[in-house]
C-alpha cells in the first residue's frame, strides 16, 4: 500500500515537473510576443523585494558574524587572520549570498505565489478569468516570473554587504583584526567576476522559484487540502531546485583550479 502510494506521488510530482517546463516555454514565447501587464509586476515586485528586505538582510547579517566566528579562530592559529575579509567575502558572494536569499525567497514568496494561485484554481477564479478572455499566463505568471528574475538579484548584493558588515563587526571587536585589514582582504580576493557570477546564480534561482510556484498553483486540485499540498510540495521542490542549479552553476562558473586564495596569502 504503501509503495502505491509513493508511486502515485512521484508519477504526480513527475507530471508536474513536466507541466513546469512547458510553463516555461509559454512564458519565454509570451515574453517575447505580448506586452507585459505593468501593474501586476509592480505589485509583484513590491511583495518579492522590499517585503522581503528585512527578514534577508537579517539573515545575511547573522550568517556573516557566524562564519566569521566559526573562520577566524583557526585562520589566526594559522597565522592567516589577515585572508579572514577575503574568504569571507569569496564565500558571501559565490554561495551564501545568493543561495541563502533564494532559500528566504523560495519560503516566503514560492509558497505564496503556490498557495495564491492554487486558491484561485480550486475556487474557479482562473476559468473566470480565460472566461474574459484574460491569459493566466501574462496575467498571473509573468509578472511573477519578471520580479523575482529581477528582486532576487538585488537582495542578494544587500544580502552580501549585510554579511560582510556583520562578519566586520565580530572581526573588529572580537578578533581585533583592524578593519582596514578586513576590507583590503576583500578587495584582494574578490574579482568582478565573482560579483558577477552572484548575480547570475540569482537571476537563475529566481527564475525557477517563480516558475515552480505558479506552476504548481495552476495544477492545485482537491479544494483545501490540495491547496496546502501544493503549496509544501512547491517549495521542497525550489528548494531542490536551488541546490542542484547551484552545482552545476558553481561547476560551470569555478571549475578548475583557481588562485583567489592561494595568490593572496
Amino acid at each position: 500500500m504503501a509503495q502505491a502510494v509513493d508511486r502515485s506521488t512521484l508519477r504526480q510530482w513527475g507530471q508536474r515537473m513536466v507541466a513546469a517546463l512547458f510553463l516555461a516555454g509559454q512564458v519565454v514565447i509570451h515574453l517575447i510576443s505580448r506586452p507585459i501587464h505593468r501593474r501586476n509586476t509592480i505589485e509583484q515586485m513590491a511583495a518579492v523585494g522590499p517585503e522581503s528586505l528585512l527578514i534577508a538582510l537579517i539573515t545575511a547579517s547573522f550568517v556573516g558574524m557566524v562564519f566569521t566566528i566559526q573562520v577566524t579562530r583557526e585562520f589566526i592559529n594559522f597565522g592567516a587572520g589577515a585572508a579572514v575579509g577575503g574568504v569571507l567575502a569569496l564565500t558571501l558572494a559565490r554561495e551564501l549570498g545568493p543561495v541563502l536569499t533564494a532559500v528566504i525567497i523560495a519560503g516566503r514568496v514560492g509558497s505564496a505565489f503556490a498557495a495564491e494561485i492554487g486558491t484561485m484554481r480550486v475556487t474557479e477564479q482562473i476559468d473566470a478569468l480565460q472566461i474574459l478572455k484574460t491569459d493566466p499566463i501574462d496575467y498571473l505568471v509573468i509578472p511573477r516570473v519578471i520580479s523575482c528574475a529581477l528582486m532576487l538579484p538585488l537582495l542578494s548584493v544587500l544580502s552580501f554587504i549585510t554579511g560582510m558588515t556583520g562578519g566586520l563587526l565580530i572581526a573588529t571587536s572580537q578578533y581585533n583584526i583592524p578593519y582596514s585589514v578586513f576590507l583590503d582582504s576583500a578587495k584582494n580576493f574578490l574579482t568582478v567576476w565573482d560579483l558577477f557570477s552572484s548575480l547570475i546564480k540569482a537571476f537563475c534561482f529566481g527564475i525557477l522559484i517563480a516558475i515552480i510556484g505558479t506552476s504548481w498553483g495552476l495544477t492545485t486540485t482537491g479544494g483545501a487540502k490540495g491547496v496546502g499540498q501544493s503549496t509544501t510540495t512547491a517549495v521542497v521542490t525550489a528548494l531542490l531546485a536551488i541546490f542542484i542549479s547551484n552545482f552545476f552553476l558553481s561547476w560551470v562558473m569555478f571549475r578548475g583550479t583557481g588562485s583567489a586564495v592561494i595568490g593572496n596569502f
